[in-house]
């Protein structure tokens, strides 16, 4: 009968913007075996940390002993829902519908308006005709550069 060991997550103080730098130590000591950690993760809005996924306190604090940019673990841990919405990338495409007014964030046409005409969900991907164009051009744009326009 296998036993499901139970890992924790346990938030590494590091020096601001040194954060990827940490996380690749850490990645490669683990790989190397030297030490025992399950995963190391860099969280975008966490600015000045990393997570470590361990066994218990000791493992995670034998694992960034001697790391360098490393300014201390913070006591505690964190609960899987804690960072779950960092882990899990919610599809814009799920948020838009045929007529929606957007704006387009990113690509040649940042910036512009335009109006959906067609999504293709399977592709993540949304057909639009941009409202500042003289004609009618029908735009096929990343859905992940739309927001919903609120004016």
């Amino acid at each position: 009968m296998s036993q499901e060991v139970k890992s924790h997550l346990f938030a590494i103080r590091t020096t601001g913007g040194q954060e990827k730098v940490v996380m690749n130590l850490m990645e490669a000591r683990a790989k190397m075996g030297k030490i025992n950690i399950q995963s190391v993760l860099l969280v975008d809005n966490l600015k000045g940390y990393v997570v470590i996924e361990a066994l218990d306190p000791n493992t995670a604090f034998a694992a960034i002993e001697g790391v360098r940019h490393i300014r201390g673990q913070l006591r505690g841990e964190l609960e899987f829902k804690d960072i779950e919405g960092y882990l899990v990338k919610k599809s814009t495409v799920t948020q838009l519908a045929v007529d929606n007014t957007v704006e387009i964030t990113g690509g040649p046409f940042k910036g512009m308006k335009a109006t959906i005409t067609r999504i293709d969900h399977e592709k993540e991907e949304a057909t639009v005709v941009l409202l500042d164009a003289s004609y009618q051009l029908p735009v096929t744009v990343d859905a992940n550069y739309l927001k919903i326009s609120t004016s």
